[in-house]
């Protein structure tokens, strides 16, 4: 979700390489900055359980770069439920010099 309400969905496509993969997460930030929408507030994970629900790396480090405090809402369907921060999936991350000065 962005600051002006817009709402962007994402879904894991898989490759047989493992690396050429995109999660979802990356896949609904990517959307919005496709369509001119970089402040990104929230984004939902929904899986099958807690451990289904758990960014990767790479997913943990666009979501900072867009905005440390977006609100991670991760969402089990066995009723797992925990809302979180981006910064705090990823303590101490990589900041480009650019968005350093921010």
């Amino acid at each position: 979700m962005t600051s002006d309400g817009k709402i962007f969905s994402g879904a894991n496509i898989e490759n047989a390489s493992y690396g050429l993969a995109c999660c979802a997460e990356r896949v609904a930030i990517f959307k919005a900055v496709s369509e001119g929408h970089r402040d990104v507030l929230a984004i939902a994970v929904v899986g099958k359980s807690e451990d289904f629900t758990k960014p990767c790396g790479a997913c943990r480090q666009v979501m900072v770069e867009f905005n440390s405090k977006m609100k991670v809402l991760r969402r089990g369907l066995d009723g797992f439920a925990e809302d979180v921060t981006a910064g705090s999936l990823l303590p101490a991350h990589f900041k480009p010099r650019e968005l350093s000065k921010k």
